[in-house]
């Protein structure tokens, strides 16, 4: 039976599952649950997964939900290059800590200050700078740490690597979601992190062109935005794509 993902490409988390499966050759079928209608909490996706969130997978009556553990389950299932998830059990433990580490350290770093500095009102939430201002210490507390830790000085990806693994791709689909943001701010952000701005656009590279194409809904996003808070399209609504923040965008 064919692989089914549940999915919304405004979620990094599923941006990481689709990126993954199509750079591995793995077939699936894309279902959309549309955050902006609020699908995720329709009684028929809890049927698939009753946290309801995205993203979700069944693999035939096989269901599962949380996209490091979708990811490992498919690197165990399918037929992939080993550089993602190594067979290797110690080169596998240090990807797991990057892993935990992104999920601990780094949980609501981009996401949480992007929501918080710009996109609050399209959830009819008002703009909240101080919370904005202690999300993007976070941020930049961990970017200095994925600088100075986890990427070294041999191997262009993470754990000195020269070829990216899973943990590479989940913390660049992370780092994507700052695509949104105004060019000035985002260069003031990732602008110091001359280490990671690199890795970025080597990952963005290596796994192209479904990288990028994954990613395209975040310039979207952004060009109507910018549209949206021009003089001329000042008066313009912005309920056209409302997001739930517990979403885990």
């Amino acid at each position: 039976m064919t692989l089914k993902l549940y999915v919304d490409h405004v979620s990094h988390h599923c941006r990481e599952v689709i990126i993954f499966c199509k750079l591995n050759g793995i077939d699936f079928e894309e279902v959309l649950v549309d955050l902006s209608k609020r699908q995720h909490l329709n009684p028929e996706y809890k049927e698939v997964n009753p946290i309801m969130q995205i993203p979700a997978i069944m693999d035939g009556k096989f269901k599962l939900s949380e996209s490091h553990a979708i990811i490992r389950y498919l690197a165990s299932v399918f037929p992939i290059a080993d550089h993602w998830y190594p067979t290797d059990l110690y080169k596998r433990a240090k990807i797991e800590s990057v892993l935990d580490w992104h999920r601990t350290n780094f949980p609501r770093g981009p996401a949480g200050f992007v929501s918080l500095s710009l996109l609050a009102p399209a959830v009819g939430m008002p703009l909240n700078p101080q919370a904005a201002a202690k999300a993007e210490k976070v941020l930049i507390a961990s970017l200095a740490q994925i600088e100075s830790v986890w990427l070294q000085k041999k191997g262009r990806f993470l754990l000195g690597s020269g070829q990216p693994s899973v943990a590479d791709l989940s913390l660049a689909c992370e780092i994507m979601q700052l695509e949104v943001l105004d060019d000035k701010v985002r260069e003031r952000i990732l602008g110091p992190f001359k280490r990671v701005t690199k890795w970025l656009d080597d990952t963005k590279h290596v796994m192209a062109p479904h990288f990028e194409e994954v990613h395209s809904i975040l310039y979207k996003v952004k060009k109507k935005r910018q549209k949206q808070t021009s003089p001329v399209g000042s008066s313009s609504t912005q309920s056209s794509r409302k997001h739930d923040l517990h979403s885990k965008m």
